[in-house]
């Protein structure tokens, strides 16, 4: 192919794979690809290395050649991006692209959920997060990490039925199907829980996640109490999101469509759905810096 461009190239580097999509100047999709997780916590090569293989599925799909892929500007959106050093070792990194830009993959959503325009995201996974942009102000509500935020997050919601089930084995708390359950997981023995969260993380804990809102689902107390908290930690992102300006608001992750219904009527009401997904979010970021430049 050799066609006069400019073309755009989004990038959705996420904890769990990698998304790439390569659009011309009218919208028109002209390569995809795909590979594995993209995340600095892997390392920046690490990182790098699943970015290369996902745009350059992409640019094969597309039948570019070195000329075309030189018309290319992209933006990726990454997870992790605001570790110490991330964004400075990324900007180093030698491409083939016309410019690159990198935000975070929570901006990035952000910027495909709204077409770019002003507004925020709740974004409810292995973790979770409220962020948004108005009138130039940067919007941030938690996600600091599991296990000191990321409140009402798949993450929490398996520690808090960790720690209910083993009060229930000691005979402190009421002992229901999903508390039992969960001490099958672990042999019935408090001793194998402790080894496995020697070595858990914060995706291992929201493993347990669709256990805990599938008892809730069927009338578990204390797996409705859990996924009730968790919804009210979600509620609150969104009320201090709109109290702090922002003019709509979406809800997004793993967790959300199992999270909607318990969510409370009024928050429910305000709820946007997204326009597009982390993606698109990523080509408007390459399509505003070829403006910028």
């Amino acid at each position: 192919m050799s066609a006069a461009g400019p073309f755009f190239l989004g990038v959705d580097g996420g904890g769990t794979g990698c998304r790439a999509r390569i659009e011309d100047e009218a919208g028109a999709v002209l390569g995809q690809g795909l590979s594995g997780p993209a995340t600095t916590r892997l390392g920046i090569d690490e990182a790098w290395a699943s970015i290369s293989r996902a745009y350059r599925a992409a640019i094969e799909e597309a039948g570019f050649g070195t000329a075309d892929t030189a018309r290319i500007r992209a933006g990726v959106g990454l997870a992790g991006i605001g570790r110490k050093g991330a964004l400075e070792a990324l900007r180093a990194i030698a491409h083939p692209f016309a410019s690159i830009d990198f935000v975070s993959d929570g901006v990035g959503a952000c910027l495909g959920a709204h077409s770019g325009l002003d507004g925020a995201i709740v974004i409810a996974g292995t973790g979770s997060i409220g962020l948004g942009f108005v009138e130039g102000r940067d919007l941030r509500v938690g996600g600091y990490g599991f296990p000191i935020s990321d409140e009402g997050s798949g993450a929490d919601l398996g520690l808090k039925v960790v720690q209910l089930a083993l009060r229930a084995h000691d005979g402190r708390h009421e002992r229901t199907a999903l508390l039992a359950e969960v001490m099958q997981r672990f042999q019935n023995d408090p001793m194998e829980a402790v080894a496995w969260m020697d070595r858990a993380t914060a995706t291992d804990y929201a493993a347990l996640a669709p256990m805990v809102m599938r008892h809730a689902d069927q009338g578990d107390p204390v797996g409705r109490r859990i996924v009730q908290s968790a919804a009210e930690q979600i509620d609150t992102f969104v009320r201090v999101l709109f109290e702090q300006g922002a003019p709509r608001v979406t809800l997004l992750g793993g967790l959300s469509s199992p999270l909607e219904p318990w969510l409370s009527p009024d928050v429910r009401r305000r709820l946007k759905p997204a326009d597009g997904d982390a993606v698109s979010g990523a080509i408007i970021l390459a399509r505003k810096s070829s403006v910028c430049r």
